[in-house]
């Protein structure tokens, strides 16, 4: 199946919109900095919310989690389902705190929270690090989904549809700022769930499937609908499911899954109007990125193991498919051919405005380390707003060209994720602990950052023989155990800091009774941090189990488990009520 003219009508039209929104908040958004990176601060919850949704579907992820399907089965989405309990940690406890800083970017923080020299050193590299490296990598993966896409479903060659898509990307993100995302991002997330449900239904009506019970009850199929991954086989259940839920969930930074809120969604809770909306943002997200979204994925992923069993099966489909780009994850895309004219054109808008909101709020948020932490801190402290918003479009147009070429480099969807997590292992539990433990210190977070390059860099280039997921266990022990002793090591944040810091965040817990005590032997009087911690965790632990619930309720109503079904939906609904309850005391 190629497009008709109805099906570039239909992108086409998408093209013309996110134009029309980035000319229309131009003039609004390039009037000062704090417009065009955070939106003014007054953005509604569930915009924002959604916007975060909108930008964790990139292109690459039906991609991710069909690999994941194909290879593992549904059991294989634990890889990522696991970071729901970060996700709901950042809502229930740091969501609140990230807002009340009241800084530009999550790298401003750490002159907030640290001091001296080391501080502005770890702002600056870090605003480089992130912007620069983790935020072209990110941007990479996009990108090659959007080659991939292109390749098939389109016909394009990749640069191609790079180029088309990723200079309406930089057009509108460069005019219209954070705004022009959020909005954008708000249509993406309706145009994508219509997309992908309305191919869902389509694809398992084709004769070759039989239906839902005819996909279920296939031979192929049968072996990997499990939620859970076996019990009984260790090598199976420990990569699979151990892992992910004793260490990876903590200890890697994952772009929308930062331990401690970060990244993109630190910007959009910088973004709300006030603390309870920051708060109402990260739970709509993460309630609808891990319950709502991913069955139509997971369903497509499992039918395309009957039309496409292999990978020689898509080489033999798609023969003008550069070689270097075959994998599991291209089956997404190829299930996509099948689609009738007007839906394909659909589904193709959806995949499109997908890869556009991913890498418009990349752009956007890498933008802003440049320009906050690094322009503006570093290299000229007295720019006017107008050359801070230039060069904020100059830095968009940077990010977009490293990003862009990085994905004509990429091979597969998991070879980005795995490394990305790898980048980042051990950290994790820094950005976790540095708000309630005073002694965490700048060189604490220069150390590890420091070493889960160097391990990250051995276990990705050289020939070690171990595992995949034993170097991220490694990865993040070795990690840990070297910041716990630059901890202790290296000179502490002097008091001045550390005061100012708890009497501004108000953080709560046990952790700032020494530098409250010092205050108080020297005639200082320091309020004590905000109660609520354990509640918040407590709500955490809640809000995790209602939203796996949730996703289990729905996939056993999918599987005809009724039983399983009824009680899952249960709990889900207990859970709900609870939370609902609580939520005055929680945000």
């Amino acid at each position: 199946m190629t497009l008709t003219t109805l099906d570039w009508t239909i992108v086409a039209a998408y093209f013309l919109f996110v134009l029309v929104i980035g000319i229309a908040l131009s003039r609004k958004s390039s009037s000062n900095v704090s417009d065009f990176f955070l939106s003014g601060r007054n953005m509604p919850w569930w915009l924002l919310g959604i916007s975060m949704v909108a930008t964790t579907f990139s292109a690459d992820t039906p991609n991710l989690v069909t690999g994941f399907v194909r290879e593992d089965g549904v059991a294989g989405n634990w890889a990522w389902w696991v970071f729901l309990i970060t996700g709901m940690l950042t809502v229930f406890v740091y969501a609140k705190l990230w807002r009340r800083s009241m800084v530009m970017t999550d790298v401003e923080f750490y002159e907030l929270r640290y001091s001296g020299k080391a501080a502005a050193f770890l702002r600056g590299f870090r605003a480089l690090y992130l912007g620069l490296i983790f935020n072209v990598l990110v941007m990479g993966g996009v990108a090659l989904a959007a080659i991939k896409f292109g390749e098939i479903v389109l016909g394009m060659p990749g640069w191609l549809t790079l180029l088309i898509a990723g200079s309406v990307t930089l057009l509108y993100s460069t005019l219209g700022g954070l705004k022009a995302v959020i909005i954008t991002d708000f249509v993406q997330f309706i145009l994508a769930m219509i997309g992908s449900v309305w191919a869902c239904i389509y694809v398992l009506g084709l004769p070759e499937i039989g239906g839902l019970d005819g996909l279920l009850s296939h031979a192929v199929v049968s072996t990997k609908t499990n939620i859970f991954p076996d019990f009984s086989d260790p090598a199976i259940v420990v990569p699979v499911l151990i892992v992910p839920l004793a260490v990876q969930w903590w200890a890697s930074y994952y772009p929308g899954s930062e331990p401690g809120g970060g990244g993109y969604i630190a910007q959009r809770m910088f973004s709300a109007k006030d603390e309870k909306n920051a708060v109402g943002a990260t739970l709509l997200y993460n309630a609808a990125h891990y319950a709502l979204r991913p069955w139509p994925w997971i369903l497509i992923a499992l039918a395309s193991l009957i039309i496409f069993p292999d990978l020689e099966s898509i080489r033999e489909t798609f023969p003008n498919l550069s070689e270097d780009k075959v994998g599991h994850d291209v089956a997404y895309p190829a299930m996509l051919t099948l689609l009738p004219s007007g839906l394909l054109g659909l589904v193709a808008a959806s995949l499109v405005a997908a890869f556009m909101s991913t890498m418009s709020t990349q752009l956007n948020l890498g933008a802003s380390y440049l320009v906050n932490d690094v322009y503006q801190r570093f290299i000229n402290p007295d720019a006017t707003q107008k050359q801070l918003v230039r060069a904020g479009q100059g830095f968009t147009i940077l990010s977009a060209v490293l990003g862009l070429g990085l994905g004509l480099l990429l091979t597969d969807a998991q070879q980005a994720f795995n490394y990305l997590l790898l980048l980042g292992a051990g950290t994790g539990l820094i950005y976790i602990l540095r708000w309630f433990w005073w002694r965490i210190n700048a060189m604490t977070e220069i150390v590890a950052m420091i070493a889960s390059l160097f391990i990250a860099a051995y276990f990705t280039f050289y020939d070690h023989g171990i595992e995949g997921w034993k170097t991220i266990v490694i990865g993040a022990l070795l990690t840990t155990i070297i910041w716990i002793l630059a901890t202790f090591l290296t000179p502490q944040t002097d008091e001045e800091t550390l005061r100012s810091f708890h009497q501004k965040i108000k953080p709560g817990g046990n952790g700032w009774n020494a530098v409250i005590d010092r205050a108080k032997a020297q005639g200082i009087t320091m309020e004590q941090g905000e109660g609520g911690l354990a509640l918040g965790i407590l709500c955490m632990l809640i809000g995790t189990f209602t939203v796996y619930a949730a996703l289990f309720a729905t996939g056993n109503w999918i599987y005809g488990n009724v039983s399983q079904a009824l009680i899952m939906t249960g709990v889900s609904l207990i859970g709900a009520i609870i939370l609902f309850k609580a939520w005055d005391k929680v945000s």
